[in-house]
């Protein structure tokens, strides 16, 4: 308005224009430094070699704008590098530390993955929404549309009214929120319980039962490719893409390992083989009896009706010394897995095998006090031979022959200091147990359980190859059935 005035007084005054206004310029990027510096971006990353490289990779974008934008930088901390909690991936162990170091002088605690793509004006103008002064949870909305296994069937009456954040898309927490948080957290520790589905339990916890704040939907924080013609709006895109790194790895560079029992050699086995076993070179079927007409190996181990730790750890064996050194991968399903070999091989395509590689959906146990966590079975487990290795050369073992094998396996090599690698393309439940705007961003590895759906006809629907229509790795849309 000053410099509008001035201008009306004279032409003798015009030459003072463009100073009031690299004078306003200079203050609006002095602003826009301050409230930059004022967010604390944290990267949902991974240790892994391949993780880790595209968690930095996202840092230095973020720096970059900072830098075009002015002198103040932001803060960009990487989950992976806050060594000193087991549990950093779960977020909520860490309110604490952020409190005390970030209380005072910061507005904002932004996450996101890895593959979150960030416009840093556009996530200021948005976030400039909302008071900083108070108790702010904002992300992508998911819900569910009907109660589901892995939420524990909460809110069984009307699913729909609970709302918690896509982590692909980005989320925040406003500072007053975080303090709040630590505050609960240092009076009443996490309880020693399962993580299974990180986003709904994390909006559980904030939300305390209606006394905390609800997830407040923001229409900027998006999941759409940054190649969309939808993203004009957008503060956050994700790239939405399976990963490919090079060539997909060999057929027989992957040993497909499949657990059954002989009650389940002739309704579950008979799915395998009309859907992705013609995708595996490599490929064993264990059980507790020997059947020439699958053919299945009995590894001598009698099955249980709880945990397979026995049979796990026997298959391991056997992979370590009955099969090719130059095969570098195992995976390990059960006989009610739905997998695509073809897309895991593109996905592999991205993990030196010379790695300790331990790699599926990750679950956690107990990692509010410790704890550890680990791949769970049903959605595949993926080995590299020097995993194998080094745990087979380990005293680590099943405590019992029925303990559950995955959570052992978490507890074996989370002793050993090999972390967990998570995708969330492998998947522990049916596709109608997830969210669709979730699944909409993915192109996954697989699925898990045949109850209530024709096992045959998600396979074919989700994972099949001639399902996969992709260009140079990029995600094309295709219909799904509502499966």
């Amino acid at each position: 308005a000053f410099a509008v005035s001035v201008v009306s007084e004279g032409a003798e005054d015009e030459t003072e224009l463009p100073v009031l206004q690299k004078s306003e310029k200079s203050r609006t990027i002095s602003n826009i430094g301050r409230e930059l510096k004022g967010i604390v971006f944290v990267i949902q990353s991974q240790s892994n070699s391949f993780h880790s490289k595209r968690a930095e990779d996202l840092k230095r974008d973020i720096l970059k704008q900072a830098v075009d934008l002015g002198k103040e930088l932001p803060t960009v901390l990487l989950i992976h590098q806050i060594n000193r909690h087991e549990g950093a991936w779960t977020i909520l162990p860490l309110m604490r530390d952020f409190s005390v170091t970030y209380g005072r002088n910061s507005s904002w605690i932004f996450f996101c993955e890895e593959d979150t793509r960030i416009q840093v004006v556009k996530l200021l103008e948005t976030l400039r929404r909302f008071d900083k002064s108070k108790e702010w949870f904002l992300g992508k909305a998911l819900y569910d549309e009907e109660s589901t296994i892995i939420h524990h069937y909460a809110f069984a009456e009307n699913p729909t009214v609970f709302k918690f954040p896509d982590f692909a898309a980005g989320w925040a927490l406003s500072i007053p929120l975080v303090n709040k948080l630590a505050k609960k957290l240092k009076s009443e520790p996490l309880k020693s319980d399962f993580t299974i589905d990180l986003k709904h339990e994390i909006a559980l916890y904030i939300w305390q039962k209606g006394e905390g704040p609800h997830l407040t939907p923001v229409p900027e924080f998006c999941t759409d490719d940054v190649n969309s013609y939808k993203v004009d709006h957008c503060a956050t895109t994700f790239s939405n893409f399976l990963p490919l790194c090079g060539e997909p790895v060999n057929k027989e560079d992957v040993f497909v390992a499949v657990k059954t029992c002989r009650k389940f050699h002739g309704d579950r086995i008979p799915v395998v083989k009309q859907t992705w076993e013609r995708e595996a070179a490599l490929i064993e079927y264990y059980s507790d009896f020997a059947d020439i007409s699958i053919p299945t190996i009995d590894l001598g181990i009698p099955n249980t009706d709880r945990g397979h730790c026995g049979k796990t750890f026997a298959i391991l064996e056997r992979f370590l010394n009955h099969t090719s050194p130059k095969t570098p991968w195992l995976v390990v399903v059960d006989d009610d897995t739905l997998i695509s070999i073809f897309r895991l091989r593109k996905l592999l395509s991205c993990y030196d095998p010379n790695e300790p590689v331990f790699l599926g959906e990750r679950y956690g146990y107990g990692l509010g006090t410790g704890g550890y966590s680990y791949v769970t079975g049903g959605g595949g487990m993926v080995f590299s031979r020097t995993a194998v290795q080094k745990l087979l050369a380990s005293k680590c073992r099943c405590y019992s022959m029925d303990a559950p094998d995955d959570m052992v396996l978490g507890m074996c090599f989370s002793g050993l200091g090999i972390p967990i690698t998570h995708s969330p393309l492998f998947h522990q439940a049916r596709p109608m147990d997830y969210p669709k705007d979730y699944l909409s961003h993915q192109i996954p590895v697989s699925f898990h359980k045949h109850w209530n759906i024709d096992p045959v006809k998600v396979y074919f629907t989700w994972l099949a190859p001639n399902t996969e229509e992709s260009h140079n790795g990029k995600k094309v849309g295709y219909s799904r059935e509502d499966l």
